[in-house]
Parts: structure tokens; sequence; C-alpha cells
């Protein structure tokens, strides 16, 4: 299991596809209590694209935080200026988990895969260690999960990484667990894997840049900071547990829109063309054969033509969150892609 910044890659996915509801609520709700800042919370992904946020803000609101990380110097970089606990360590080892689990308060369980790799399966990394973080939860007597689903993960979809998601949420909702899933849309923000790919692949296209599907499936992208925003409410606000939260951004955007503002962003142009997903799919294959960390694979592409917003958003009127927006300045960041840093990204992390 890793906390790869590559496992926040399309952060969720269309309604259509999910038999998720929003602000859903168990018609059974426990007692509601507060949980107590004298007991650590344990995130896992700690140093991914929301873990990184989240635990700035927990620390900052005083909360004590263990963090679970894969990769140490990763975790130094971008967590060592906080007052936190590192733990270095696979959660799909359950005697690491015990270690990391015992004597905190909460679990906010972040690390997941997009896209797999020789030794994760999205079943073994996304499905089954849920499954072993519960169990672990359980036997050391933490009592409250926020869970971090996918807007349309579904045990249903025929599509591998929502399923694996959508089996991982329904076994945290069928625990005897005080839970909180939440189920974002598309995330954006500095380390992102997602609006970064887009504009890595800018940056090294020639004046013209192909959109999959002609860039009219919808997305609605949140701020990476705004989901560690609702994941801290969750945790403050003992009337979330046992609710469904979907989220997202302020304004549904095509691929399309997307692109032109990270193009604007980027203080650049490109002509941008449509071309069917099966045109680009054996360009895509090719590149999972030949590249150590290919953008994107075939499974997640066929999803760039599906429609992922979130019909009635949560992050406002359940969790009181007012978004960022996915404008040109929020993006700025960008700029600081260059060739020679896109072509970087797909060998080496």
């Amino acid at each position: 299991m890793t906390d790869n910044p590559a496992s926040e890659l399309l952060m969720g996915f269309p309604p259509s596809a999910t038999n998720g509801c929003s602000a859903t609520t168990v018609a059974e709700q426990p007692q509601l209590d507060e949980l107590s800042r004298d007991l650590p919370v344990v995130v896992t992904g700690a140093s991914g694209l929301v873990g990184t946020h989240l635990c700035r803000q927990l620390v900052e609101a005083g909360w004590k935080v263990r963090g679970i990380v894969r990769d140490a110097k990763k975790a130094a970089m971008r967590l060592g200026h906080l007052d936190l606990d590192i733990r270095t360590g696979d959660i799909r080892d359950a005697e690491m988990m015990r270690s990391a689990l015992t004597g905190a308060g909460a679990v906010v369980h972040l690390a997941a895969i997009a896209i797999e790799k020789r030794s994760e399966s999205y079943e073994a990394s996304n499905t089954d260690a849920t499954g072993v973080i519960l169990a672990v939860a359980h036997s050391t007597g933490v009592r409250r999960i926020v869970y971090m689903s996918q807007n349309g993960a579904s045990s249903s979809s025929p599509y591998r990484f929502l399923r694996s998601k959508g089996l991982a949420e329904d076994m945290v909702t069928a625990s005897d667990l005080k839970w909180t899933v939440l189920r974002p849309s598309v995330i954006f923000g500095p380390e992102d894997e997602f609006v970064n790919v887009l504009a890595r692949m800018i940056r090294l296209s020639p004046l013209v840049f192909p959109l999959p599907g002609g860039g009219t499936a919808r997305f609605q992208p949140i701020a990476a900071d705004d989901v560690a925003r609702a994941v801290r409410k969750s945790l403050e606000d003992p009337a979330t547990i046992r609710r469904t939260f979907a989220i997202g951004g302020s304004t549904p955007l095509t691929l399309r829109q997307m692109t032109e503002r990270i193009l604007v962003a980027m203080n650049t142009s490109r002509k941008l063309v449509g071309v069917p997903v099966r045109c680009i799919r054996p360009l895509v294959a090719a590149a999972e054969k030949m590249l150590p960390r290919p953008p994107v694979t075939t499974g997640l592409l066929e999803l760039l033509e599906m429609d992922n917003v979130i019909p009635e958003n949560d992050l406002t009127t359940g969790l009181g969150v007012e978004p960022v927006p996915f404008a040109p300045e929020e993006l700025l960041y960008l700029r600081e892609i260059t060739v020679a840093s896109a072509l970087g990204s797909l060998f080496h992390g």
C-alpha cells in the first residue's frame, strides 16, 4: 500500500456508476460523542495529496497526529516541519497497523492507489488493506474512522478501480465503528496526479493537445485543502457519524474547460483537438509497457469519457466549506512544470 500521489488520480467518478447518495444517513445513529484531542488521530497516506494538507490542519488545530507513510524521505520533505509522529510501513501489514493504532482515538483512511504496480493491485491495496484497518481498529479499541472513498465508487462497478473502492466503502459502512465516508470528485492541488498530469502532457505536446472523448466529460474539481477541511470537520462534528458526504468544487467543468484554464495558468497555448478514446488506447497501452510511471492507464482512460459531478454538493450544505474555485489564479504552480520535469515524472517519482 502506498501514499503515492498517483492515488489521487481521478479522485471520483460519475454518480451514474455508483450506488451512493448525497449526504446519506443510515437509519440507526450511534451515540454522538465528541472525539478526545488527547488521543492521536492516525492518518494513512499522510504524505499524499490530501494527507499533507490534513496533517497541517490537524496539527494547527491542536490535534495529536500519527501519520502512516511508505516513503520516509518524501514524508520528511512534506511533513518534517510539523509536530507529529511519523510511522513508516505498509498498511496491509496488520502488525504494523496494530502498533500504529494502539492508543489512538480515530483513524482517517486516505491511502489508496489508482495506478497498479507489480506488487500493488487494486484488490490488495484498496479493498483488502481497508479490511485490515477495520479489523485492527476493532481489536485495538479505535471506534472512529473517516474513510476517503470516491465519487462513483461501487461494489458493482464494471471498472476495477471503482469496484475496489466501492467494496472497501461497503466494508466501512457495514462495520460497527463510528464511520464517516467522503466521496470527492477529482482533487486538485500542487501535488495532485490529475491536473498536474494534464499540465505535464501539455508541456510535452507540440502545438496540439488531444482531448480524450472530445473533452466533453464533466468534472467538479475540488481543492485538496478543501477536502482536508471536510475531513477535519468530520472529526470535529459528531453529527457526521454514520453519514456519507458527496463533495466537489463550486462548478462542474468539462475536460476541455479545465484544460483551457490550465493553459491560461501555464501562460501557454495549444490547439485542443478531440480524439476518440479508441484511438488513444493503443498509445496508452504501449506507454504502460514501456514507462515505469505511465501518466494514465487503459483502465483509467475510459473514465475520462464519464461525467464525474456532484448533483448535490455536501461540501457546502453538509459540511459548511466554501470551495476554492478551479481558476487559473489558483493553478499558477503549474508554471513550474518544465519539459525536463515532465519527462522525469514518467521515469521516477
